[in-house]
């Protein structure tokens, strides 16, 4: 009798704990899209349409307003013709000294001094190096396009390969028509076919943030090139001066030293009005600014990088950036607790190096993990879950996640699987 009872008491709670582990959750107020796209919006009032700024690395979300409204890009485009022209190289589909000549419609783009350009010639050759720093240097339309030309082999088949890269990175509502950024009608018999001669690529603020995070990642030595204030463009004899859109670099009219930008790439048309995507070295971690629809009055119109300058102090005021080693223990989910293991718990800690930008308002990173329980056996660094941050009532969230940026845990030490007798002893009589 005494047995039935036992058994019957164990197996209502065996139940009970499987139900609470099914049901746990990691923290109880929803984050859903919707507020990531106007993320911390009314603690600053930016003068532009859209904005968004994020950590390069983890894609923390730190500021949003209107992040997810989709607006036309202008020559912000050109940083995925050159994404795909960093990863032609990689896999050696093309060479920096390789030279190619333009097309006759690229050639009258490239020439047509209401664009930014270096003048191509037709019968003249270039090098992929030269097109390339063209490209992000002077932002220069006809450059880009013979990028993409020399890629795929024809613009159309250049923005269909552009259009699945985007979607690779999970980019859904991207609307992509040209290599360089113009509206359609602007690239003549190199127009996309079928498209209305003012349709123009458009992106949100947010999609513009993961084609910078995915760059910066794979090809991190962009920004050698980026950085770059005045470079020369030489064709034979000819010389062109370049010299950055981005004025926020060193030597030109927007530089401050308190935001020593070395990247990434400005936009502008009509329709786009003036754009920026940004990013600097900030506290050992790195920043991603995207303002869209900024006042342009003119060619002489600083307001893009005065909004910019404003979004970045108000980051570097509000969070203060906490870089934590592989291995290092979390405030609030140190440990996890391990069913049928040697041990009743597992010490946990992170699984990489990893930056949280921490808001600035004296109260205590806390992490949670995304479960309650493991199964025994464990190894060693073992990714065990993820867990959550908080601080205070404010939720970390990322592009990813917009409920809660998630970041890996790892077991720091092994516990191993106690045998059948033990867990059927443990199950009549209780104890860990």
């Amino acid at each position: 009798m005494f047995f039935s009872k036992k058994i019957k008491r164990t197996f209502i709670s065996f139940v009970a704990a499987i139900s609470l582990i099914s049901c746990g959750a990691v923290f109880t107020t929803p984050v859903h899209a919707d507020a990531t796209s106007s993320y911390q919006a009314d603690q600053l009032n930016l003068n532009v349409k859209s904005a968004i700024a994020i950590d390069s690395d983890s894609g923390q979300i730190l500021y949003a307003k209107n992040a997810d409204k989709t607006l036309p890009i202008a020559s912000m485009t050109k940083l995925v013709t050159v994404y795909l022209t960093l990863q032609a190289i990689k896999n050696k589909k093309l060479s920096w000294y390789q030279k190619v000549k333009p097309t006759a419609p690229i050639v009258k783009v490239a020439n047509n001094t209401e664009y930014s350009n270096v003048p191509l010639k037709m019968g003249h050759s270039y090098t992929i190096r030269q097109l390339y720093q063209a490209t992000l240097i002077e932002s220069a339309n006809g450059a880009a396009m013979l990028l993409g030309q020399t890629i795929a082999g024809s613009q159309k088949a250049f923005i269909n390969q552009m259009r699945a890269q985007v979607k690779k990175w999970g980019i859904e509502d991207a609307k992509i028509y040209t290599a360089c950024g113009l509206p359609n009608g602007n690239l003549g018999k190199d127009a996309y076919p079928g498209v209305n001669k003012n349709d123009e690529n458009t992106m949100s603020a947010k999609d513009m943030a993961i084609i910078g995070q995915n760059l910066i990642k794979d090809f991190p030595e962009v920004l050698d090139t980026t950085k770059i204030a005045h470079l020369n463009f030489k064709d034979g004899n000819k010389v062109t001066k370049m010299a950055n859109f981005n004025w926020m670099l060193k030597g030109l009219s927007q530089y401050d030293e308190a935001y020593p930008v070395d990247g990434l790439k400005t936009g502008t048309t009509d329709a786009a009005g003036a754009c920026f995507i940004g990013t600097v070295e900030h506290s050992g971690a790195r920043l991603i600014t995207v303002v869209m629809g900024a006042r342009h009055q003119d060619g002489t119109d600083p307001s893009r990088f005065i909004q910019t300058k404003k979004l970045m102090n108000f980051i570097f005021n509000k969070y203060r950036p906490i870089t934590m080693t592989a291995g290092s223990q979390m405030n609030g989910a140190k440990s996890i607790k391990v069913t049928d293991g040697d041990n009743a718990t597992t010490n946990l800690g992170l699984k990489n190096r990893t930056t949280i930008w921490d808001p600035a308002d004296d109260k205590t990173l806390v992490a949670s993990l995304d479960k309650k329980t493991v199964e025994a056996p464990i190894t060693k660094d073992q990714t065990i879950g993820n867990y959550q941050f908080k601080s205070g009532n404010e939720k970390i969230v990322s592009l990813s996640n917009p409920n809660g940026m998630n970041v890996k845990a790892k077991a720091l030490s092994a516990n191993g699987k106690v045998n059948f007798f033990v867990r059927i002893w443990r199950w009549l009589f209780g104890g860990r």
